[in-house]
């Protein structure tokens, strides 16, 4: 096989399907990285597209001072971060405000309900939820705080490549990460009735009974490692073992995508006045 540095040249040299190759390593990464900024898919494709015409259009500026991967995460975050910047930020109570849209549209609800029971993607699982629900509290954050900290907690990029990726100095990286987690946190645990009595938000539970009427709640809650914990470990613990499983589900493939889709879509139609 032809080694990744001759591919590479090829690619420097104008060769379109080179960088094609190249692109193709670290694709569905990029994809899902702008899922969850975007909470859209036809938005995280297009994006991804324009990724792969701006980076090829831009390789001669390519100088290998970090990997490929990272520089074509720059390029995407900076289109993410122009979109992103005529969205407002979520709420911490979208899941409410999406309940009461979905409650209000009955042809929303069959269509959600069509999903669920028809589609081979249609599976509702709490730890897929939980996924769905990070998604969701991270948008409570501002733009770049959201970047870097899905950056690193979700797809394990390094305090340095993420200088690259937002230009930013190790210093300033750092405190959105430490502030972004913090926020999470505390939302997290301000909400979550998984983990906390007091949680103010019971949508993964009244998910669950929704699609899976005949499934033993209790038994599903307990096979999440984060539900176990949750008596024992602290806030931040439990925000590590969230980010530990939404780091192992990618939310474009999963068996549940095309549901887990379109609850994100009505909390985003719930924050833009259900259009």
């Amino acid at each position: 096989m032809e080694s990744q540095e001759n591919t590479l040249q090829k690619a420097l040299e104008g060769d379109i399907n080179a960088f094609q190759s190249l692109f193709a390593e670290y694709q569905d990464a990029l994809k899902s990285y702008l899922f969850r900024l975007l909470a859209s898919r036809a938005d995280a494709d297009d994006l991804t597209h324009d990724t792969f015409i701006k980076a090829f259009d831009a390789l001669s500026s390519f100088k290998g001072k970090s990997s490929l991967k990272t520089w074509t995460f720059s390029i995407a975050t900076n289109l993410a971060l122009n979109y992103l910047k005529k969205r407002q930020r979520w709420t911490e109570d979208v899941s409410e405000r999406a309940k009461k849209m979905v409650l209000a549209r009955p042809d929303l609800a069959a269509k959600i309900e069509n999903i669920a029971h028809h589609s081979p993607y249609g599976q509702y699982t709490i730890r897929e939820h939980i996924n769905t629900c990070f998604t969701c509290i991270s948008k409570n954050l501002p733009i770049e705080n959201q970047i870097v900290l899905i950056l690193k907690d979700v797809y394990d990029f390094s305090v340095k490549e993420i200088m690259v990726i937002m230009t930013k100095t190790e210093g300033v990286v750092k405190y959105l990460l430490q502030n972004g987690r913090k926020t999470m946190t505390d939302i997290f645990d301000k909400r979550c009735a998984l983990v906390n009595k007091k949680g103010a938000c019971h949508q993964c539970s009244e998910l669950n009974g929704w699609f899976n009427p005949k499934q033993d709640q209790q038994e599903a809650l307990l096979q999440i490692k984060l539900v176990k914990a949750a008596k024992k470990q602290d806030k931040a613990a439990l925000y590590t073992l969230r980010s530990k499983l939404v780091k192992a589900i990618d939310p474009l493939k999963s068996a549940g995508n095309e549901l887990q889709e379109i609850l994100l879509a009505c909390n985003r139609m719930a924050m833009e006045g259900g259009e």
